[in-house]
Protein backbone atom coordinates (compact mmCIF):
# COMPACT_ATOMS: atom_id res chain seq x y z
CA UNK A 1 0.00 0.00 0.00
CA UNK A 2 1.27 3.48 -1.07
CA UNK A 3 2.76 5.73 1.86
CA UNK A 4 1.81 9.50 1.72
CA UNK A 5 2.35 12.14 4.13
CA UNK A 6 -0.95 13.41 2.75
CA UNK A 7 -4.53 12.09 3.46
CA UNK A 8 -6.32 14.11 0.37
CA UNK A 9 -4.30 15.33 -2.72
CA UNK A 10 -5.47 16.69 -6.25
CA UNK A 11 -3.66 17.43 -9.11
CA UNK A 12 -5.50 19.69 -11.48
CA UNK A 13 -8.83 18.50 -10.91
CA UNK A 14 -11.47 20.01 -13.06
CA UNK A 15 -15.00 19.67 -13.65
CA UNK A 16 -17.66 21.28 -16.02
CA UNK A 17 -21.15 21.21 -16.47
CA UNK A 18 -22.19 22.07 -19.92
CA UNK A 19 -20.24 25.35 -20.70
CA UNK A 20 -20.27 26.24 -16.68
CA UNK A 21 -16.71 25.69 -15.54
CA UNK A 22 -17.30 23.91 -11.47
CA UNK A 23 -13.83 23.49 -10.70
CA UNK A 24 -10.77 24.06 -12.98
CA UNK A 25 -7.20 23.02 -11.66
CA UNK A 26 -7.55 22.46 -8.27
CA UNK A 27 -3.94 21.23 -6.53
CA UNK A 28 -5.11 20.30 -2.96
CA UNK A 29 -2.64 18.67 -0.45
CA UNK A 30 -4.00 18.12 3.01
CA UNK A 31 -2.00 16.91 5.41
CA UNK A 32 -2.55 14.08 8.16
CA UNK A 33 -4.19 14.35 11.78
CA UNK A 34 -5.88 17.81 11.58
CA UNK A 35 -8.69 19.63 10.74
CA UNK A 36 -9.21 21.35 7.61
CA UNK A 37 -11.28 23.82 6.39
CA UNK A 38 -12.56 24.21 2.80
CA UNK A 39 -13.47 28.10 2.13
CA UNK A 40 -14.95 29.76 -0.33
CA UNK A 41 -17.83 31.87 -1.73
CA UNK A 42 -21.06 30.57 -2.82
CA UNK A 43 -20.47 29.01 -6.50
CA UNK A 44 -16.72 28.38 -6.06
CA UNK A 45 -16.90 25.00 -6.96
CA UNK A 46 -16.24 23.29 -2.97
CA UNK A 47 -19.62 20.87 -3.04
CA UNK A 48 -18.33 19.87 -6.57
CA UNK A 49 -14.68 19.38 -5.59
CA UNK A 50 -16.41 17.49 -2.66
CA UNK A 51 -17.92 15.34 -4.67
CA UNK A 52 -15.31 13.94 -6.84
CA UNK A 53 -12.79 13.79 -3.58
CA UNK A 54 -16.07 11.29 -2.73
CA UNK A 55 -15.82 9.29 -5.80
CA UNK A 56 -19.69 10.70 -6.46
CA UNK A 57 -18.88 12.60 -9.27
CA UNK A 58 -16.02 11.80 -11.80
CA UNK A 59 -13.67 14.82 -13.14
CA UNK A 60 -13.27 15.73 -16.33
CA UNK A 61 -9.18 15.90 -15.86
CA UNK A 62 -7.22 15.88 -13.21
CA UNK A 63 -6.28 12.96 -10.25
CA UNK A 64 -7.52 12.37 -6.53
CA UNK A 65 -5.71 9.97 -4.10
CA UNK A 66 -6.65 9.34 -0.93
CA UNK A 67 -3.93 7.47 1.45
CA UNK A 68 -1.51 8.12 -1.16
CA UNK A 69 -3.65 5.84 -3.72
CA UNK A 70 -5.34 7.10 -6.88
CA UNK A 71 -9.34 6.73 -5.45
CA UNK A 72 -10.32 5.52 -9.71
CA UNK A 73 -8.29 2.12 -9.37
CA UNK A 74 -9.63 1.63 -5.26
CA UNK A 75 -12.26 2.76 -4.86
CA UNK A 76 -14.06 0.44 -2.73
CA UNK A 77 -11.04 -0.13 -0.17
CA UNK A 78 -10.52 3.75 0.18
CA UNK A 79 -14.21 4.43 0.78
CA UNK A 80 -13.99 2.10 3.64
CA UNK A 81 -11.43 4.47 5.43
CA UNK A 82 -13.81 7.64 5.00
CA UNK A 83 -16.60 8.85 6.24
CA UNK A 84 -18.95 11.76 5.08
CA UNK A 85 -21.93 13.86 5.82
CA UNK A 86 -22.98 15.80 2.27
CA UNK A 87 -26.09 17.99 2.74
CA UNK A 88 -28.82 16.25 4.08
CA UNK A 89 -28.48 12.98 5.95
CA UNK A 90 -30.45 10.02 4.26
CA UNK A 91 -32.18 8.94 7.16
CA UNK A 92 -35.57 6.51 7.97
CA UNK A 93 -37.96 8.44 9.62
CA UNK A 94 -40.26 5.53 10.57
CA UNK A 95 -37.03 3.91 12.73
CA UNK A 96 -35.46 5.28 15.58
CA UNK A 97 -31.95 6.64 15.51
CA UNK A 98 -30.40 3.55 17.03
CA UNK A 99 -32.51 1.36 14.37
CA UNK A 100 -30.98 3.93 11.92
CA UNK A 101 -27.79 3.09 13.04
CA UNK A 102 -28.27 -0.77 12.99
CA UNK A 103 -29.26 -0.95 9.34
CA UNK A 104 -25.76 0.90 8.41
CA UNK A 105 -23.58 -0.83 10.78
CA UNK A 106 -25.19 -4.21 8.90
CA UNK A 107 -23.79 -2.35 5.71
CA UNK A 108 -20.80 -1.80 6.63
CA UNK A 109 -19.88 -4.88 8.88
CA UNK A 110 -18.94 -2.68 11.31
CA UNK A 111 -19.29 -3.95 14.99
CA UNK A 112 -22.10 -3.64 17.34
CA UNK A 113 -20.46 -1.88 19.61
CA UNK A 114 -20.00 1.12 17.45
CA UNK A 115 -23.62 2.39 17.14
CA UNK A 116 -23.24 2.97 21.35
CA UNK A 117 -19.60 4.48 20.78
CA UNK A 118 -20.93 6.78 17.98
CA UNK A 119 -24.07 8.01 20.08
CA UNK A 120 -22.20 8.68 22.64
CA UNK A 121 -19.65 10.87 21.21
CA UNK A 122 -22.19 12.68 19.14
CA UNK A 123 -24.79 12.84 22.58
CA UNK A 124 -27.31 11.44 21.42
CA UNK A 125 -27.90 8.29 23.15
CA UNK A 126 -30.53 9.35 25.56
CA UNK A 127 -32.89 10.02 22.13
CA UNK A 128 -31.29 7.06 20.40
CA UNK A 129 -34.86 5.08 20.74
CA UNK A 130 -37.39 8.11 19.61
CA UNK A 131 -38.64 7.57 15.70
CA UNK A 132 -36.55 10.02 14.02
CA UNK A 133 -39.51 11.51 12.33
CA UNK A 134 -39.61 13.29 16.07
CA UNK A 135 -36.16 14.69 15.87
CA UNK A 136 -35.28 18.31 15.32
CA UNK A 137 -33.04 18.99 12.57
CA UNK A 138 -29.88 19.51 14.46
CA UNK A 139 -30.77 15.67 16.35
CA UNK A 140 -30.79 14.53 12.99
CA UNK A 141 -27.98 16.31 11.55
CA UNK A 142 -25.60 14.65 14.33
CA UNK A 143 -27.50 11.19 13.69
CA UNK A 144 -26.09 11.96 9.88
CA UNK A 145 -22.65 12.30 11.94
CA UNK A 146 -22.92 9.32 13.84
CA UNK A 147 -23.07 7.18 10.53
CA UNK A 148 -20.75 8.91 8.97
CA UNK A 149 -18.68 7.71 12.34
CA UNK A 150 -19.87 3.94 12.27
CA UNK A 151 -16.97 2.19 10.03
CA UNK A 152 -14.00 4.55 12.22
CA UNK A 153 -12.77 6.46 9.41
CA UNK A 154 -9.01 7.98 9.17
CA UNK A 155 -10.78 10.83 6.90
CA UNK A 156 -14.12 12.56 7.78
CA UNK A 157 -15.56 15.35 4.86
CA UNK A 158 -18.29 17.26 6.28
CA UNK A 159 -20.34 19.80 3.62
CA UNK A 160 -21.55 22.31 5.90
CA UNK A 161 -22.76 20.74 8.80
CA UNK A 162 -24.38 23.80 10.47
CA UNK A 163 -26.42 24.74 7.19
CA UNK A 164 -29.99 25.47 8.08
CA UNK A 165 -29.33 24.61 12.10
CA UNK A 166 -31.01 27.31 14.51
CA UNK A 167 -28.36 29.19 16.66
CA UNK A 168 -28.65 26.25 19.18
CA UNK A 169 -28.04 23.47 16.87
CA UNK A 170 -24.85 25.38 15.25
CA UNK A 171 -23.48 25.95 19.17
CA UNK A 172 -24.07 22.23 19.85
CA UNK A 173 -22.49 21.42 15.95
CA UNK A 174 -19.13 23.62 16.81
CA UNK A 175 -19.25 21.78 20.26
CA UNK A 176 -19.15 18.36 18.64
CA UNK A 177 -16.84 19.09 15.72
CA UNK A 178 -14.06 20.54 18.06
CA UNK A 179 -14.01 17.42 19.78
CA UNK A 180 -13.99 15.11 16.94
CA UNK A 181 -10.31 15.05 16.51
CA UNK A 182 -9.25 14.14 19.79
CA UNK A 183 -12.40 12.36 21.06
CA UNK A 184 -12.47 9.91 17.61
CA UNK A 185 -10.56 10.43 15.01
CA UNK A 186 -7.41 10.16 16.22
CA UNK A 187 -7.50 6.42 17.55
CA UNK A 188 -3.99 5.90 18.65
CA UNK A 189 -1.08 6.80 15.72
CA UNK A 190 -2.99 6.10 12.65
CA UNK A 191 -3.65 9.02 10.24
CA UNK A 192 -6.53 10.93 10.36
CA UNK A 193 -8.19 14.05 9.36
CA UNK A 194 -11.32 16.30 9.07
CA UNK A 195 -12.22 17.95 6.31
CA UNK A 196 -14.78 20.57 6.71
CA UNK A 197 -16.64 22.81 3.93
CA UNK A 198 -16.78 26.50 4.58
CA UNK A 199 -15.96 26.26 8.03
CA UNK A 200 -12.62 26.05 9.99
CA UNK A 201 -12.32 25.41 13.86
CA UNK A 202 -9.07 27.23 14.16
CA UNK A 203 -10.11 30.35 16.16
CA UNK A 204 -13.96 29.58 14.72
CA UNK A 205 -14.20 30.72 11.50
CA UNK A 206 -17.62 29.28 9.71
Amino acid sequence: MAQSEYLIETRALSRSFGSQVAVSGLNLLVPQAGVYGFLGPNGAGKTTAIRMLLGLIRPDAGEVRLFGEPLKSSHRALMSRVGALVEAPSLYPHLTGRENLEVTRRLLGAPRELIEVALETIKLTRDADRRVREYSLGMRQRLGLALALLNKPQLLILDEPTNGLDPAGIHEMRDLIRRLPKEFLLPGNSPSCLVLKSCCTSETVW
